[in-house]
């Protein structure tokens, strides 16, 4: 709800977006790559909407800085990559992270020493024009720029160690959101379709500076379906009638580039490897309502490749002449396994009529009940909050407990 308590939809692509509670303050961490103009841009279009961010929004001095020049080159990588195409979104994350990994970046706090930040920043855009060639871009002029935009952003900067461990040391309750899903991360996703950070469990140490042991409970947020941006393998993408079903019903268009996503049945091969990386205490099951209408809804179980099932994702057996025995294969992370899978799939019994307002677990159609409990089962996971539709009170709490068959 809006200001006014009217039904508002906030888009959210670079703030947190707890802000839609007025009592949450937001802090994007050091993890993060930011584009200043960006984020300007995105609170004003927030408070335009009535979402009151004033005092409540910081950003880390520690946090790369994302600017135009890299978005100019995100695009002529991909240019480079020609029928390799990663599919990135082109807002210059990928080579703001290679800058940050290769030294070369600059980071929020540089914007407070102009003279600095100035010649930088003219060495940095200097050796894209060597490496790319010289495109189109004003140097002097972003530099002007970004003074200005430095002084706009000074009373949101903060030392983001500092803010946050005062917070916990005060006993106050932090959340931490993870933008992408495991899929996405550089080490453990599908790479080279990949973002470029961590996205797993330990970007909340490397993108926070929170110790591990402080982590408490970890939820696990995934869909009733399996859907994904851009490009890289898919093995159970619908490319047909439920695929466009659950990309029309379930509104499967991107935040950020407004492309629209590829959908398939829920892989449950991938959410066990994402919950053995990230050991969720429990999931959050959203857009279930996505599925009504089907008369049947697949669930994929088992990656099989010459009638023997894959350890893990992906994994393949024998590669590159590793040794096997008799009782197990060694799986090693060649993305090109996923073209040859057979995908073993369980197919359960749609429910056929609307949970949309439903407000408990014991209420929802039986073979709806069924599908949850199945995703519980297979992961040893509880199920705690249900999303049945998009607005946030569209939510069901349910116990915290695996459903027996």
């Amino acid at each position: 709800m809006g200001p006014e308590k009217v039904k508002t939809t906030f888009a959210f692509h670079l703030l947190p977006s707890g802000l839609v509670n007025p009592k949450c303050t937001g802090l994007i961490g050091n993890g993060v790559v930011v584009h200043i103009p960006s984020f300007f841009a995105e609170l004003d279009a927030l408070q335009s909407q009535g979402l009151d961010c004033t005092g409540r929004l910081f950003i880390s001095d520690r946090a790369h800085l994302v600017f135009d020049f890299h978005q100019i080159v995100d695009g002529l990588k991909e240019v480079e990559l020609g029928g390799s195409s990663i599919g990135t979104t082109k807002k210059g994350i990928g080579p703001a992270y290679s800058a940050k990994a290769s030294r070369s970046g600059l980071r929020v706090h540089h914007l407070f020493d102009h003279e600095t930040f100035a010649a930088k920043f003219r060495k940095i855009v200097e050796g894209r024009f060597k490496r790319y060639g010289h495109f189109e871009y004003d140097t002097e002029g972003e530099i002007v720029r970004y003074k200005v935009l430095a002084e706009r952003l000074r009373p949101y900067v903060v030392d983001s160690v500092v803010y946050i461990h005062k917070a916990l040391g005060e006993g106050k309750k932090v959340l931490v959101e993870g933008a992408n899903a495991l899929m996405l991360d550089i080490d453990f996703g599908t790479y080279p379709f990949v973002t470029s950070s961590a996205t797993a469990i330990g970007g909340v140490s490397t993108g926070l500076g929170i110790p591990p042991k402080m982590v408490g409970t970890t939820i696990g947020v995934i869909k009733a379906y399996t859907t994904r941006v851009g490009g890289g393998p898919f093995p159970t993408e619908q490319l047909n009638d439920v695929g466009v079903h659950l990309q029309e019903v379930g509104r499967e268009y991107g935040t950020t580039t407004g492309r629209r996503r590829r959908c398939g049945w829920l892989d449950l091969v991938v959410m066990k490897h994402s919950c053995l990386i990230n050991g969720y205490d429990t999931l959050n099951l959203t857009k279930l309502d996505i599925l009504d209408d089907l008369k049947e809804i697949k669930i994929a179980v088992k990656y099989m490749l010459n009638e023997e099932e894959l350890p893990g994702f992906p994994g393949e057996p024998t590669l590159y002449g590793c040794p096997t025995n008799a009782d197990s294969t060694l799986g090693l992370a060649d993305l090109g396994v996923l073209d040859k899978v057979e995908v073993v799939y369980v197919t359960l019994p749609g429910w056929q009529s609307s949970i949309a307002s439903t407000t408990s677990f014991g209420d929802l159609p039986e073979n709806c009940q069924k599908y949850i409990g199945f995703i519980e089962r297979f992961l040893n996971v509880p199920i705690e909050w249900i999303g049945v539709g998009p607005g946030r009170e569209s939510m069901i709490k349910k116990e915290r407990k695996i459903a027996v068959e």
